[in-house]
């Protein structure tokens, strides 16, 4: 998620200009700890529940993470809501509800070397959106991000180019998880802007907290009254420590993240925590034997420096 990726707020007026060099050490560390846990959520869910289908995926970490936010809510700061918060907490839950399943889809149906990686794309496409709906230009190095993901995706299939130049970007094409997750990475893009006006007219915190609690109880409500998972799967001897395990590490996913970006400038931050993009790739070397590493570490770390340089530039 990458499960908040669709939920990353941009720099606002009430965070520091630069971080303050206290806490610097801690935010930096409390960033990459929040790549690990959205990669080790990824690899885990595929790894204990990737023969089911991307519902069953889905509802594993939701379902198990659920108690936990629940049991987290009261002890957060209410703010102050208003209207604007409403109607983009409204729309946002059914927007990111799909988007989780077809992530689950995605990287149940190729390598996570294939697939987490396109989701640096994200940024890409805000700058992109921005200049086709809102008439905004694109500074130059954020130009240069979009070519530098551009071409690390184009490094994750570079074997493929002994048939030819083009083929890593046909690859890309024909490759279904890659392919769906670029669709994620749009979406998330959409959903981002509805997610930083939700999070500008409430707290990081409280969003991150009461967000996921319901996203969490709809998704797992919807999956369990429509029959889309067994019923009583989720008590199963063998499931329970395995949706523990990948329930505890969507949670922390989420409350590092909020902790970390209350410290310091959006863009630092999310900039950091897309390093889950190489993690995912050592992820699926380490639990899937997927091949071709190399290229891939590559073309990931490639694609995350992209997502950097777009962040800095602003």
């Amino acid at each position: 998620m990458r499960v908040l990726s669709g939920m990353d707020p941009s720099p606002s007026s009430r965070e520091p200009p630069f971080p303050h060099r206290g806490d610097e050490t801690v935010w930096v560390g409390l960033s990459i700890l929040t790549a690990l846990a959205a990669a080790s959520t990824d690899a885990w869910t595929k790894k204990f529940f990737g023969d089911g289908d991307a519902v069953t995926m889905a509802f594993y970490p939701l379902a198990y993470s659920l108690p936990l936010f629940a049991l987290s809510l009261p002890f957060v700061p209410v703010p102050a809501l208003d209207a604007v918060f409403w109607w983009c907490f409204a729309l946002s839950i059914p927007i990111n509800c799909f988007s989780f399943v077809l992530y689950m889809e995605a990287i149940r149906l190729s390598p996570l070397s294939l697939t987490v990686p396109f989701l640096t794309l994200t940024p890409a496409f805000l700058v992109i959106t921005g200049y086709t709906i809102l008439g905004e230009r694109a500074s130059p190095a954020a130009v240069l991000g979009i070519a530098v993901i551009v071409f690390g995706g184009y490094l994750l299939n570079a074997p493929a180019a002994r048939h030819g130049l083009l083929h890593p970007l046909r690859a890309i094409a024909t490759e279904k998880g890659s392919a769906m997750m670029i669709g994620v990475a749009l979406i998330y893009s959409f959903s981002a802007v509805l997610g930083k006006k939700a999070i500008l007219h409430s707290s990081p915190l409280f969003f991150g907290m009461f967000f996921f609690l319901l996203q969490n109880f709809f998704l797992v409500g919807w999956a369990w009254a429509t029959g889309a998972v067994r019923r009583g799967g989720l008590f199963r001897a063998s499931a329970v420590f395995k949706g523990i395990l990948v329930g505890v590490l969507y949670y922390l996913h989420v409350v590092l993240h909020v902790w970390a970006i209350s410290m310091t400038q959006a863009a630092y931050m999310i900039a950091l925590k897309r390093l889950s993009a190489v993690f995912g790739v050592l992820y699926g070397g380490w639990l899937f034997r997927e091949k071709h590493l190399a290229w891939r570490l590559t073309g990931a770390a490639m694609m995350v420096a992209g997502a950097a340089i777009i962040a800095w530039a602003g």
